[in-house]
């Protein structure tokens, strides 16, 4: 890997296009790279991963809306298949309904650095274009690692949230790369089409604050949406704003640090493997990443001391953690909706004092049971729930931001005080699941997931064909590559709106 330091640059320098930062990424997309053993077995756990979240949302109201918004756009040949449908839809559109059907229970992958993200938001995109253009199992897998590549080292280097920017600002562009990878593209018309998605796709954090709404799953689906369009424009020779990056209207002077920013961004040496897929990891329970460890110390302490589940014998729960933990889903948000029984369930998954409450009662963490109305509202989960806060720890928020994977941790140390007096104290660094966790999710337990998710709402039959697919992915012909979807049986025109 070579850091490439970005910084904002007025416009009389005339930055050469060899110097700005998405050219850079552009010539990681354009270069054909062989993909790994390793790379390759970590996409189709992926793959299977999105296909596992989607296939449980199917019915949630956001997936459904956004599903009969591509459909109403009609047929198109050859087309893109979106989950739940039989309909071949435009790619973009065809990454809009897939994108929010993976989105929508914040269940799938993630990588935290510097800021936050679920590179497997790139794949609904990259796939879709795929399909419709043909493209094969071996140019699709070569696609996604580009856009888990691009998107995590953007992630490494470039923090968003710490000024208010969405996470998905650095997925229009990785998306965008990946696609370009997947058919192909030339430098020059990849560095045009992730300008334009960065450009499209620069949004507050809003959506994640406060009473979070339903568009917090649409946020990353609009994301790969531009970077199809973006992708489109540039392949017909349209151009984008120039430097993205670093002119003194863009993104880093006005978005970002501002005109004295310096980043050093690490990309992959040309003819380097892209491997930044490994150091990203996935979720066993539908629930905020940074809630992950929590959720499984939680479950442990409530075995080993049943009396903590009754408020009271708690006095306070205090959970001393990293920045972003403390700061993003815990009190120290200062949002009182995180303590709002009545609260919607994308709040509650951004809340780390109602989810560590729920799973120290319930010993478990349920997609659906952990966020329904009745389960917030009980009595006895409302009064421990309000003694659980947070606090920032410096060394919890270092090893939050390191760059050694041996010592990355997002977990943290609870202190428990309770009425007689005693103390608990445990700590946890990462979930079970992580790859340096109890229990490292494996193929195994990705096709696990999938049959769990999908039991009930797909057929037997239907499981078992898509995981058939899945699995031979860098084999699969452009036929087969349609094969990578999951159909049910599925109520059809439930929502209005002009199209």
């Amino acid at each position: 890997m070579k850091n490439h330091a970005v910084r904002v640059h007025p416009s009389s320098d005339v930055l050469a296009r060899e110097d700005q930062l998405a050219w850079k990424l552009a010539e990681v997309a354009a270069e054909r790279i062989d993909v790994t053993p390793e790379v390759t077995d970590m996409v189709i756990n992926r793959v299977i991963d999105n296909a596992a979240v989607a296939a449980a949302s199917l019915t949630r109201a956001p997936v459904v809306s956004a599903r009969e918004q591509a459909e109403r756009h009609g047929r198109v040949e050859p087309g893109s298949t979106v989950f739940g449908t039989t309909t071949r839809v435009s790619p973009e559109w065809a990454a809009w309904a897939n994108g929010v059907a993976v989105r929508e229970l914040d269940y799938h992958d993630t990588f935290l650095a510097a800021d936050y993200s679920h590179p497997g938001d790139n794949i609904p995109a990259i796939l879709a274009v795929a399909q419709h253009t043909r493209r094969n199992g071996g140019d699709l897998l070569r696609g996604i690692v580009t856009g888990y590549e691009i998107q995590i080292d953007l992630v490494k280097a470039i923090s968003l949230h710490r000024h208010k920017i969405d996470h998905v600002a650095h997925l229009g562009p990785s998306a965008a790369a990946g696609i370009g990878t997947l058919l192909g593209l030339d430098t020059e018309t990849i560095f045009q089409a992730i300008g334009q998605a960065l450009h499209t796709t620069t949004a507050t954090r809003q959506s994640r604050k406060g009473e979070i709404s339903t568009w917090k799953a649409h946020a990353p689906a609009f994301a790969g949406k531009m970077a199809v369009e973006a992708v489109d424009r540039a392949m017909r020779g349209q151009t984008s704003p120039t430097p993205i990056y670093e002119g003194e209207d863009g993104v880093i002077a006005w978005l970002l640090d501002g005109p004295d920013a310096r980043y050093e961004v690490p990309l992959p040496e040309r003819g380097e493997v892209r491997r930044a897929i490994l150091d990203s990891y996935t979720k066993e329970h539908s629930a905020e990443y940074q809630a992950q460890a929590w959720i499984d110390l939680a479950r442990k302490l409530g075995t080993e001391h049943p009396e903590l589940r009754d408020p009271h014998n708690v006095a306070a729960v205090v959970l001393h953690t990293s920045h972003h933990t403390h700061y993003v889903i815990g009190s120290g948000a200062g949002d009182p909706q995180k303590y709002d029984p009545n609260a919607s369930r994308e709040t509650l998954d951004h809340s780390i004092p109602y989810i560590f409450t729920v799973a120290l009662q319930d010993g478990r963490w349920h997609h659906v049971d952990s966020y329904a109305p009745e389960r917030a509202r009980r009595a006895d989960t409302v009064a421990l729930w309000k003694k659980v806060t947070t606090l920032e720890d410096a060394e919890w928020t270092r090893r939050y931001h390191s760059n050694d994977i041996a010592e990355k941790a997002f977990g943290g140390r609870v202190e428990i005080e309770l009425t007689d007096g005693t103390r608990i104290v445990d700590e946890i660094a990462v979930a079970d699941a992580h790859p340096l966790g109890a229990r490292p999710f494996a193929r195994e337990q990705y096709v696990g997931k999938f049959r769990a998710l999908a039991d009930g709402v797909l057929a037997p039959e239907e499981i078992e064909r898509f995981l058939e697919v899945a699995q031979r992915l860098p084999e699969l012909t452009a036929d087969e590559l349609c094969g990578l979807t999951i159909d049910a049986e599925l109520p059809r025109a439930t929502t209005t709106g002009i199209f």
